[in-house]
This record gives C-alpha cells, structure tokens and sequence, in this order.
C-alpha cells in the first residue's frame, strides 16, 4: 500500500482572514503538481451572506454580520464537499448560494491547473489492489442466494453476524479448493466486500428495495422522550430505528464560557458548547473510550453549529449552555440524533430558543457507463450504516420550519450533478418537517420555568462609575459579597455597569441582590434602610444608610417623644432603622427614625416641626 499524506503548516496569519480556505486550496494544488495520481484539481471558497449579498472569502468581521457560512469545494463540474451553517436560509436561496460558490471556484481550478503546467511532475502508474477474479469467482458461486438472505433483514447486529459466519464458511470452501499455500484471508474480506456492495446497490437500483424493507422515501421508526434525569437541567433520549442519542443540558454561569486561543483571529469565547461521545458499546463492540477522535470532533461541532442559531442572545439567557449527546445505540446518522436530542433537551431547560430544530441525511446510490456517464440513481432517506458504506454519499441537513441551520455533505463518488444536490435538499426538507411533527408531539415549546436544580440569574444595571465600589480594593467587597450570599457576581466587562447574579436558591439571591444595591445604590425617598450612626451632632445624626450614602436625622425625628439630647436616643456607631423622608435640591437626604417605627407599627406619620 502507498499512503498518501499532505500536511498544512500555517506560517504566518494576519488575523483578518481565515486560513482553513487555504489549506483545501493549497492541498489540491499540491496534489496537482507532485507524481501522485489523483483526479483532481479542486477549489474551495468560504461563501458569506451580508445583507442579501453574498461575499466570498468573507473576513472574520464579516463574518459576525453573515447570515451564511458556506465552505464549498468543487471539480470544474460538479459540487463535492460542503459544510457549514446558516441562520434559517430557505432552501431555494441556499441552492442558489452553492451554485453561485461553483462558479467562484473556477477561478482557483484554473490557477492550479497553470502551476501544473509550469512545474508539474508527470504521475505515475501504481497497481491496484484488488480481489482476484478467480477468488471473487469462487466466493460468488459459494454464496449463492444466501448473501441476500443474510443482508436482508432489519436488525443490524443479526445481520452483521449472518454475513460474518457466511464468510467464515466461504473461506473454509475456497481455502480447501486452492490449497492453504495459495489461500490469502484478504482475499476473501475483499470479496465479500464486492459482493455486498453488488447486492446493496442493484436491489437499490434494480428493485426498488432497501435491505431493512423500507422504501427509498420512507423514515425509520422514532419515538422521543424528555426529562428523564431528576438533576440535570434537562435532559431528552431520541430514538430513530437502531440509532439512539440520550443527550443531557447543563446551565452554567458566565465563569463557565469556553475560552478560546483565537490565534488566527476571530472570537475569543464561546457559550455553547456541544460534546458528542461514541461509546464502543453503541456499535456492539469494545475498544478504548474517553479520548475525542475525529469523529467525536466533527460531529460535535455539526450538531452545535445546526443547533446555535436558533438560540436567544447572551442578552437575553446570559447563561453558559453544555449539551453532552450520549450515543447508546449506533446504525446511521448519529450527528443528526444528537441535533434533534439536543434540540429536545434545550427546551427541556427551559432555553428559550426561536424555534425547534431537526437533521436528517440523505444518501445516494448511482449507476454509471464505462465512459462514466450517469445512468441511474436513487436518493436515499434516513441512510442506516450499511448504505454509507456501500453507497456514495452522506447528505446530513439541519433546519428548522423556516429554513436550513447546519450542513455537511460527504460524497464518494468523484462530484455530484446539482440536480441531484437539488432533490437531496427537496427530499431532506420534507423528511425534516416530520421529524419537526413527531419532535412537537414530545413538547411543543421550551418549559417556561428552569429545573430546581438550574442556577438562577439577575441582571442588574448599575452607574458603570460605581463599578470599582462594587469590587473594591483588590476585589474586597465583592469577595464579600459572595462569601456572605452563595451566589456568584460577576461584571460584564463588555457591557459597562453590567451586573449578573447566579444563584441556586431564591434566599441566595435575594442577599446578593441587596448586598449590591448596598454598594451601589442611592438613597430613595419612601425606603426604610438600617443603617449606622456616624456622627452625633447637637441638632441630630448622620446616619450611613449605604456604603458611601448618608443622611441627616433631625433630633425632631428621632423619637416620637420630645429628644433633649441626641445621645438619649442613639450614640455614635449605633445601628438604627431609618426611612428617607425626603431628598432637597443640593442632594441632601432628610431622615426619619421616627417615620420608620411608625412603618414597623402599622400607625400613620405625621411631620411635625423642628
């Protein structure tokens, strides 16, 4: 076998723009140029949507007011790889945004194809690997119609065992008839790999049937749940035929964002985040668990950027949000599973997204001449794993009613005619609406209240010049304010004299709030505050009713009796409750104790002369 292996280095950024173009375009380019046989070139380009326009090659500014972010990689033909997401676009206006991108790769394909043409090596010729006529021969005549009885069944893992002990057998039969000098095990693997791909496909193509007997059209059984832990903050299992995802949503405080390096610009945090585990017992297997590969990265990141546009802004839910997608049971489409989990589990927690979100991927099987002209296909709906794998393509969209959140398309064969692409968006948003129907028979809109066990948050809007009272020396007071309350404060260094208070308890909070009104606070005519006495004076008290905030009581309202002398009634550093009477024109707040006992019981106020 000769591996094929490009790698990428990023030299130098400028912070402006993103790189990743760069690298499909720089690969292919080299790829082009060496000895190695390829069919390329290709050309990709990052397509934005600003204002109805669309931009190419959008800067990280751009893209914060795009609608669209499109990666697509071409031939001179036909589409070949797309992935990305957008803001509910409407699937006429996103198949016109892929063949607008079609056209803007041209230019990049024929720039490579002039580099080849200056320092180009010729390629050259290798020998396939294949299976041996004679043993593909042998193994056919062996099987017979038993190949088809093994496949065709529902059950992933009875069919998978059936196949697996007729290959055993076959390669008993063939070992005996060559002789085990001559006998190669690979041999028979590659066969049989032959084999079920002629059987998948040609029933596909041929008769119009799929191995697990459904139509080419037809969805696999779903069934959805939610709240089903007692502690998390939310929680959903969706089933789809053998594929099964039990995702989980926990809400976190502003401390909780994920920081990120940005070192080739763009953001520096993010609230959302998505984490997608595939056990090796959701395949029926064993094997090493916990460290994320590729596919845990991928398709992670598809279901949280299908997922992010459809939740509020950080002004309006200022939580941290973490969706964990558990894949229990695995034959097809686990990504998809994990968006409409997830999008069960949101709403589950109370997220007040815009509207629910479902994904569901298309698949293709295909017929061509020897010239490699195509003469059949046939779009496939809810592809089960064997159908990836013997077929050519994996079409996963994600949307809501209005329109198309995330993409990702995965293809096989060497690029895809757009009126294909063109029945594979039709088909999928049929299929999505369904999915949409069964999802709302499950909860029809986010829970109006968070779970008990869910922090509660307060927004407070302060004088943002008070915002170095409210920390303090080396974050003394609100350390304190923390300490003495449970809750966590944190300052919103974006937004000036923004507050925010999490809390899990209403006692918590209702501390935390009262501390920072405290510190940060004025005086208000009408409210009773228990202050401090801070200074004795012969016509009355000073009384610090707020850090930094006093006022005068007058002698004549310190008790309902006729006061001497101020000491009688309260001495310097005394704590008294006190209600603000009035505030005049310089800004002096007038006091009463006397008003405040009245309050406590219940009697009316009366001023009365000094």
């Amino acid at each position: 076998m000769n591996e094929v292996q490009v790698i990428g280095l990023l030299l130098s950024a400028d912070m402006v723009n993103d790189p990743d173009i760069l690298m499909v375009n720089g690969a292919s380019a080299a790829m082009l140029i060496s000895d190695i046989p390829w069919n390329g070139p290709v050309g990709c380009v990052r397509l934005g949507e600003i204002d109805g326009e669309f931009v190419v090659n959008p800067t990280h500014e751009q893209m914060l007011d795009s609608t669209l972010d499109l990666i697509y990689v071409g031939n001179e033909r036909e589409m070949m790889m797309i992935e990305g997401a957008a803001e509910q676009c409407p699937e006429d206006r996103f198949f016109e945004a892929l063949q607008y991108a079609h056209g803007q790769v041209q230019k990049i394909i024929a720039a490579q194809k002039e580099l080849a043409k200056i320092c180009g090596k010729p390629k050259k010729e290798f020998p396939l690997i294949v299976c041996k006529p004679e043993i593909l021969e042998m193994c056919k005549e062996y099987v017979g119609g038993r190949l088809l009885e093994a496949v065709f069944q529902d059950n992933k893992l009875k069919r998978q065992a059936d196949v697996d002990a007729l290959m055993n057998e076959t390669a008993e039969a063939v070992k005996t008839k060559v002789g085990e000098e001559n006998f190669d095990p690979a041999q028979i693997k590659m066969a049989f790999e032959v084999l079920q791909e002629e059987v998948y496909r040609n029933n596909i193509l041929d008769a119009g049937k799929r191995c697990d007997g459904r139509a080419y059209d037809e969805l696999r059984p779903i069934s959805c749940s939610t709240n089903l832990l007692p502690r998390v903050h939310g929680s959903a299992l969706f089933t789809r035929g053998e594929t099964q995802a039990f995702v989980m949503t926990t809400l976190g405080t502003s401390r909780d964002f994920q920081e990120l390096d940005g070192l080739t610009g763009g953001t520096k945090q993010k609230s959302f985040i998505l984490h997608y585990n595939f056990p090796p017992y959701s395949v029926g297997e064993t094997g090493r668990f916990g460290t994320p590969g590729r596919r845990e990265i991928g398709h992670g990141a598809l279901a949280e950027r299908s997922l992010l546009p459809v939740l509020p802004s950080e002004d309006e839910f200022p939580y941290a949000i973490r969706l964990v997608s558990e894949i229990m049971e695995s034959n097809g489409s686990t990504s998809m599973a994990s968006v409409c989990g997830g999008c069960l589990s949101l709403m589950d927690a109370g997220v007040p997204i815009q509207t629910p979100v479902a994904g569901i991927s298309c698949g293709l099987v295909t017929r061509f001449d020897e010239n490699g002209k195509l003469l059949k296909h046939v779009v496939l709906t809810d592809i089960i794993g064997a159908e990836d794998h013997f077929g050519d393509m994996d079409f996963k969209i994600c949307g809501t009613k209005n329109g198309i959140t995330g993409f990702q398309l995965d293809l096989k064969i060497q690029g895809l005619p757009f009126d294909i692409v063109k029945e594979a968006i039709e088909r999928n948003r049929q299929t999505r609406m369904k999915i949409l129907d069964i999802m709302h028979a499950a909860i029809a809109e986010p829970n109006k209240d968070l779970k008990p066990c869910a922090p509660r948050i307060k927004v407070m809007q302060i004088d943002p010049e008070k915002i170095g009272m409210l920390i303090g020396p080396g974050g003394k007071n609100i350390r304190r304010i923390v300490e003495v309350s449970g809750a966590q404060v944190d300052v919103d260094d974006d937004n000036p004299g923004r507050v925010l208070i999490y809390a899990t308890s209403a006692e918590s909070m209702n501390r935390a709030v009262s501390e920072v009104e405290m510190v940060t606070g004025e005086i208000e005519v009408g409210k009773t505050y228990r202050g401090i006495v801070r200074s004795i004076k012969e016509f009355g008290a000073f009384v610090e009713c707020l850090p930094g905030k006093e006022g005068l009581v007058h002698i004549s309202e310190l008790a309902d009796f006729r006061v001497n002398k101020t000491e009688d009634v309260c001495k310097l550093g005394d704590e008294i409750i006190v209600k603000c009477i009035g505030i005049d024109d310089k800004g002096r707040v007038k006091l009463s104790r006397r008003a405040a006992l009245c309050e406590q019981q219940g009697i009316p106020y009366e001023p009365k002369g000094k």
